[in-house]
């Protein structure tokens, strides 16, 4: 299991701070996006009960999409002051799961997993599994790698496999990249073909195929469907590309390193620091007397 980590701490931040509670320790310390994070973590893991696990993360700092386009995710605002110090605490008691966190300067979560789950589904012949809620990923699907999207409500989630996304949204797993290449992203703030929407860049996707082949066929179209391509082919072609995954991102994880397998003594160590040794029990670890 390929987690996106960003994905669930956010998700787990945001889930709880709606209802104006911030969990602390005695000090101040806020950890609501922490123990939610391990919640949302732990049923997944039960759910799908994966023998290997690793986390990836984003990076501050510039990215090579930041670099190809100015405002790439430029309409985000800046993390919650309760949730900046949790970035560093999630990653602490990852490591103190035995579970590797892997990210790489210039790049993002994404990328790692899918570079990573190239590598595991293809050298290594292993079935893959990613837990995020970010579709984008979806890209990634094939005969060896599903992607499982979390939805709204606690251990909520669908599977999506190569049959699974055909029969949901009529789409090839690369026909996502094409798909995004033409509505544009508003999360990640690229615009796609503008005035072209997720309807009708669905349409267009599930009709001509690709891009490319839409591009050669730009007479088949409605005159305003193609006057708006033609305005738009430079940003058409870099959102294409903003929109794919980067799977040749240098990283590694060896299999040994990422077989879950909990140590009691440091999973207890670091809830008890962090004032939340109930999830000692969720997840099986004796607290002692």
């Amino acid at each position: 299991m390929l987690v996106d980590g960003m994905a669930l701490l956010f998700r787990a931040y945001y889930a709880t701070a709606s209802s104006g509670y911030i969990r602390r320790t005695r000090d101040g310390v806020p950890t609501n996006a922490v123990y939610g994070f391990i919640r949302y973590f732990w049923d997944a893991v039960q759910t799908y009960e994966p023998s290997h696990v690793v986390c990836c993360w984003d990076m501050e700092g510039q990215t090579f999409r930041g670099e190809q386009f100015t405002a790439y995710k430029g309409n985000r605002p800046s993390a919650p002051e309760d949730l900046v110090p949790q970035f560093s605490l999630i990653r602490e008691v990852v490591d103190s799961l035995g579970i590797p966190n892997i990210s790489a300067a210039g790049y993002e979560a994404d990328d790692c997993i899918g570079t990573l789950a190239k590598h595991y589904s293809r050298e290594e012949e292993m079935n893959v599994l990613v837990l995020s809620g970010d579709h984008d990923l979806l890209q990634l699907v094939d005969e060896r790698v599903s992607v499982i999207i979390m939805k709204k409500g606690h251990g909520n989630y669908k599977l999506y496999t190569p049959d699974s996304l055909v029969e949901e949204k009529g789409l090839q797993p690369q026909q996502i990249i094409d798909l995004k290449g033409l509505m544009g992203d508003t999360s990640d703030n690229y615009p796609g073909v503008r005035g072209i929407g997720e309807k009708t860049a669905l349409k267009l996707i599930q009709e001509f195929g690709s891009i490319d082949v839409l591009l050669s066929r730009l007479d088949e179209l409605t005159p305003s469907v193609r006057k708006k391509i033609e305005s738009d082919l430079e940003m058409l072609h870099l959102s294409r590309t903003l929109a794919r995954i980067h799977c040749e991102v240098p990283v590694a994880c060896s299999l040994d390193s990422s077989v879950l397998q909990l140590d009691p003594a440091l999973v207890l160590e670091k809830f008890e620091q962090l004032e939340m040794k109930s999830l000692c029990s969720l997840m099986g670890v004796a607290v002692g007397s």
